[in-house]
C-alpha cells in the first residue's frame, strides 16, 4: 500500500510577521509625519505671518486658514474613522472647509495648528501600534484599511502641503534658503 503524501496547508497570515511588519509601520509613520524628499507640514506652518491668515495670493483659490483648517478637518476625519465605529464624517464637500477665509482670531490659528499635530500624532500612533491590523478592513467602513487610511492622509496632507508652500511663496512669506 502507497503512503499518501500529506501537504501541510499553512494559514494565511492577514499581515507580515516580525520585521517586516515593524519595517511597515515605521515607514508608514516615517511617510506620515513628511520629510525626506519633502518639507514637513510644519515647516509649511511655522511663521506664517499673521497678517496674511485669510489673504489671498493670485490665481491661488485658497488662503493659508482655509488650508490649514481643511487639512485639519480632513485628518480629523480620517483618523476618527480609522478608530471610532460612531464617528460621523463631515457633510462633503462643506464640512470639511472653513465658512470663512479667515480665522475669528489668531488664536484660532494656534489652536488649529495644535489640533493637527495632535491628530497626526494619534495616526502615527494608530499605525506604530503592533496591534493595530494594516490590512484588516475597518468593520463600519466600505473594504478600507487602516494602511489605505494612512497613505490617504499622507496623500491628502503632502497634497495641500505643496499649496501652502505655493500660497507662502505668492505672498512673499516662504524663508529664502
Amino acid at each position: 500500500m502507497k503512503k499518501k503524501k500529506t501537504i501541510k496547508k499553512t494559514a494565511s497570515k492577514s499581515k507580515p510577521s516580525g520585521n517586516t511588519d515593524r519595517e511597515l509601520r515605521d515607514q508608514l509613520a516615517y511617510l506620515l509625519k513628511g520629510g525626506g524628499a519633502h518639507v514637513h507640514f510644519m515647516d509649511g506652518l511655522d511663521d506664517f505671518p499673521a497678517g496674511k491668515y485669510g489673504t489671498f495670493a493670485n490665481a491661488l483659490p485658497h488662503t493659508g486658514w482655509q488650508l490649514l483648517e481643511h487639512t485639519r478637518i480632513a485628518q480629523r476625519d480620517i483618523l476618527e474613522f480609522s478608530r471610532n465605529p460612531k464617528h460621523v464624517s463631515p457633510d462633503f464637500p462643506g464640512g470639511y472647509w472653513p465658512k470663512t477665509p479667515m480665522p475669528p482670531n489668531e488664536q484660532a490659528w494656534h489652536d488649529s495648528v495644535a489640533a493637527f499635530q495632535k491628530d497626526l500624532q494619534e495616526m502615527v500612533r494608530l499605525v506604530q501600534n503592533p496591534r493595530t491590523d494594516l490590512f484588516a478592513k475597518v468593520p463600519h467602513g466600505e473594504g478600507q484599511t487602516i494602511l489605505r487610511e494612512a497613505l490617504v492622509l499622507a496623500d491628502h496632507n503632502s497634497y495641500h502641503l505643496g499649496q501652502l508652500v505655493d500660497l507662502r511663496r505668492a505672498l512673499g512669506a516662504w524663508p529664502e534658503v
